[in-house]
């Protein structure tokens, strides 16, 4: 980086001449920029990157000097505007598996595709169970009765139960009548059982399981804290607004929490440190605050309201801190099943 361009990186710049140094960089110049802006968070992306990739952003990462925050900005608004534009960017799952079948075993590239498209859960019981029962249903009311019933007797009772209410009806129960009279199942059977289920059932499911590029920008952006996210969300509104609003409608923010059921919210309030409780709520609109008080005991609302006074003026940067971590203690209890999200009409969704 030339002594020019130090300088107008390190006072930022006009905006000409964040344009012009932009358009100047290479890619591994800009790459060094953003997984530098990003730090820690971005290990993962270290792991997958190869010895000659790290080697050439690496080199690059040595060479740039101070970078101001409007040529940090620019490039992050840059990455931001490809991946929400046309999607160039973003690989489909048929052209990611091309990728992986030039290097990597059938098998192998056929176990990661269903990992990366497939529904969550070690086993196949598990993802069994994170799949939507209208969806698993439409595909058992095919299969054999006795097939059934072993499917069902794998995953949990309440995932079983709003399966067999999506069957038809004579066929739902001669399926129970089979789960009655069931011994148990030969291990080879259930191999043949998961092997069938793993090569006709998850694989077409993960091939079917499109994931939008706004999905992943929103979880990106859900990880900014509140001004850094203001400030993308309106730059990109000024070159995108169609993909600004489809962001911010999909992004879980800290507000959202007040469509946790009762129980759900009691949940969260036994995971979440004290501490942070009371910093994230001082933050709070009223609603949200009055919400979480009402399903705490008389006297542990009145030691979080104390506890609330005494921390005094708090800085902006801790509240968001703080109420980033409830976000992400949401989002883990309702991964594990544990919470749910009411969509303000007669059914539930779950918080992924």
């Amino acid at each position: 980086m030339s002594e020019e361009n130090n300088a107008v990186a390190a006072t930022g710049g006009t905006s000409l001449q964040v344009r012009n140094r932009v358009q100047s960089m290479t890619g591994a110049e800009k790459s060094a920029v953003i997984l530098m802006a990003l730090g820690e968070n971005m290990a993962p992306v270290w792991d997958r990157l190869g010895e000659d990739e790290i080697r050439e952003i690496s080199h690059a990462m040595s060479g740039l000097g101070v970078v101001g925050s409007d040529l940090v900005e620019a490039l992050i608004s840059e990455f931001v505007n490809r991946m929400t534009n046309s999607g160039n960017i973003m690989g489909t799952y048929e052209q990611t598996h091309k990728l992986l079948m030039n290097f990597l075993p059938p098998d192998k590239v056929d176990a990661l595709m269903e990992e990366i498209r497939g529904p969550a859960g070690r086993t196949m019981w598990d993802k069994l169970g994170n799949v939507n029962e209208i969806v698993l249903a439409n595909y058992l009311k095919n299969e054999y009765p006795q097939t059934v019933a072993v499917v069902l007797s794998k995953v949990k009772a309440d995932h079983a139960a709003r399966v067999l209410a999506a069957l038809p009806e004579e066929f739902a129960i001669e399926c129970v009548q089979r789960m009655l009279r069931m011994e148990p199942v030969q291990r080879d059977i259930l191999d043949k059982i998961e092997n069938t289920l793993r090569s006709e059932f998850m694989s077409n499911l993960a091939r079917t399981s499109k994931r939008d590029s706004h999905e992943l920008m929103a979880e990106i952006f859900n990880s900014f804290d509140r001004q850094t996210e203001g400030r993308f969300i309106n730059s990109l509104e000024e070159r995108n607004r169609e993909s600004a609003d489809k962001i911010r409608a999909l992004m879980f923010v800290f507000e959202d929490l007040s469509k946790l059921d009762p129980g759900g919210i009691q949940t969260l309030l036994r995971s979440v440190d004290k501490d942070k409780l009371a910093l994230a709520l001082k933050g709070a609109s009223d609603d949200l605050r009055d919400l979480f008080l009402s399903n705490m005991s008389e006297r542990a609302a009145k030691l979080l309201k104390d506890d609330m006074q005494s921390l005094g003026p708090v800085r902006l940067k801790d509240v968001d801190q703080a109420q980033t971590e409830m976000v992400f203690t949401a989002k883990d209890l309702a991964a594990r099943g544990e919470i749910m999200l009411s969509d303000g009409g007669g059914d539930d969704e779950l918080i992924y």
